[in-house]
């Protein structure tokens, strides 16, 4: 059969040949040990956690090897791309600070030699060595119709069961040169598919840089790598771009295990050699209704969108710890030894990321974010805040930024030279809600319904004689001396053991002030609150407190 004529036939107005890319491509010059690798994410719309773990794990492997690590954007599903899905890609990727030496600009620009960096821009080089296969009777064109509807596939299924046949040969592998002028001359399109040489009994061995060896039926399936639309699907592009670019490990989901075999027979039809899988496990949640686990998923879990970090005001350092500690258990370990040091230092190989699925747990990712944001000094926790706010919450940021002082001091409650800071916020939209006392007094109050009259009563007496005193030491001896003054214990051992011979002690006075501030019963230190607030709105809130309050406004006990 005359392959050639075909492959004109097919491609006229391709002009570039194999030899010629090659040339355009040369093999890198790496030191031992180097990796070279890449994220290539489609543009279909958010990043997904699942998309970034791969992109953190490259970033990662290429860093602590002093590889090269590269971005390439696969574009070429037209039916999948999202409008300015791209844009988010590259603004996720930027402030989580993930830097690649090789990408291309959103407004165009490659920076590297082995561009272009995305697939749409790639089309004539996929072309070449499509009808390079064509030419050489390793692959042919199909212009079958696309199944239409269910029933058909299933007709198909039966009719393969019965047969009990394990390959799946095209019905136009075998076109001659006429037949297959014929339906151009006709004007019909075609898709190029891959003729495999196999026949549905053979097994094959392929190593997998986590998994180690595996075994599994070779492709037996003449399947596509061109489509109608003269548009490679993945595993066509991605074997010509990694060979080209000089990608010596490719990190993808595991999903793609069962689609080794068919792209091993690729790289062999194409004459290259088989770059290295790194096969990640899946993030995986415990479904809440059913207990079992299932893959993080965008339609269930907003935290499956990297934009939702953003959102919420994680630190972008939290969020790459947890997903370290999802790669590699012993960050865990690491971070505990060694706590001041940057995220950086940690070093891993290839075979030390998990073979297993990690689980998303919301409530790990807010503990190691506590940490991380109880170690920041007031003016860093301030700084972080505003600029969430100024991005997210305009109307906070104009409030915050009114007073900066006032808020900087709020921020360095039991924070700056604190032995143990307090761990209680893990991103900046919750802040507002913390600290809500300060922007708002309360109008419910965590108080128990038989110490109502008491509060009353020592509240009452607290605001004739309340001014802000000079110091917490100044301020705690008022109170104390108030407290002894109206029969309350200065003795906290003599109290607990006979409550009943006293109406109260100092801790309980300093309940009720708290109380009356803020209408909780914790809060971070109260004198610090009070000179946020100032004097005249501490006694206005006392002053609420003692006229407005009422059983209905303390919960039930």
């Amino acid at each position: 059969m005359d392959y050639e004529k075909i492959a004109e036939l097919l491609y006229p107005d391709v002009k570039l040949s194999v030899d010629d890319i090659l040339k355009r491509y040369p093999k890198r010059n790496l030191s031992e040990g180097q990796v070279v690798t890449r994220f290539a994410p489609s543009p279909t719309g958010l990043l997904h956690i699942g998309n970034f773990f791969q992109a953190f794990i490259s970033y990662n492997l290429a860093k602590n090897t002093n590889g090269i690590l590269f971005l390439r954007i696969e574009d070429t599903d037209e039916k999948r791309k999202v409008r300015e899905a791209k844009a988010v890609i590259y603004e996720v990727l930027e402030r989580f600070g993930l830097k690649f030496d090789e990408y291309q600009t959103l407004d165009g620009k490659d920076i590297g030699n082995y561009g272009p960096y995305v697939q749409s821009q790639r089309v004539e080089i996929y072309q070449a060595f499509a009808k390079k296969l064509v030419s050489v009777g390793k692959a042919f064109p199909c212009f079958c119709k696309k199944t239409e509807g269910k029933e058909d596939v299933l007709k198909l299924r039966e009719n393969k069961f019965e047969e009990d046949d394990e390959k799946e040969y095209d019905p136009c592998r075998d076109l001659s040169y006429d037949e297959v002028k014929k339906h151009i001359d006709n004007g019909e399109s075609f898709a190029i598919r891959l003729k495999t040489k196999n026949t549905g009994k053979e097994r094959i061995k392929f190593n997998d840089l986590i998994k180690g060896e595996l075994e599994a039926k070779a492709n037996a399936k003449d399947f596509v790598i061109v489509k109608s639309d003269g548009v490679p699907p993945y595993a066509f592009a991605h074997a010509i771009d990694d060979t080209l670019m000089g990608t010596t490990v490719a990190v993808r989901g595991e999903e793609y295990i069962s689609s080794t075999p068919a792209h091993l027979e690729l790289f062999e039809a194409l004459g290259f050699k088989p770059i290295n899988y790194c096969h990640n496990p899946l993030i995986c949640k415990i479904d809440e209704k059913t207990g079992n686990r299932r893959k993080i998923s965008k339609r269930y879990d907003p935290e499956a969108n990297m934009m939702f970090y953003f959102e919420q005001g994680y630190p972008k350092e939290s969020v790459l710890e947890y997903l370290l500690n999802m790669i590699n258990s012993g960050f865990e370990i690491w971070r505990k030894n060694n706590p001041d040091q940057a995220w950086q230092d940690f070093k891993f190989g290839i075979h030390d990321i998990t073979a297993v699925a990690p689980i998303f747990d919301l409530v790990k990712l807010n503990d190691i974010s506590k940490n991380l944001i109880a170690r920041m000094s007031g003016q860093e926790l301030y700084s972080n805040w505003l600029a969430w706010a100024r991005e997210y919450d305009k109307e906070l940021a104009s409030v915050l930024e009114s007073d900066s002082e006032k808020y900087i001091k709020l921020c360095q409650m039991d924070r700056d030279g604190a032995a143990k800071p307090r761990k209680d916020i893990y991103n900046y939209a919750m802040m507002k809600e913390y600290f809500d006392y300060i922007f708002n007094a309360p109008t419910k109050y965590e108080l128990d319904e038989s110490d109502i009259q008491n509060a009353k009563e020592f509240l009452a007496e607290y605001g004739k004689t309340f001014s802000m005193p000079a110091s917490n030491e100044e301020w705690f001896a008022f109170v104390k001396a108030l407290a002894g003054s109206l029969g309350y214990a200065t003795d906290n051992k003599a109290y607990k053991q006979n409550p009943d011979a006293y109406k109260g002690n100092v801790a309980k006075a300093c309940e009720f002030i708290r109380v009356a501030i803020t209408g909780r019963k914790n809060s971070p230190t109260l004198y610090t609150i009070m000179s946020i607030l100032g004097e005249n709105e501490v006694k206005v809130r006392i002053n609420n407190f003692i006229t407005s309050l009422t059983l209905g406004d303390c919960p039930k006990k």
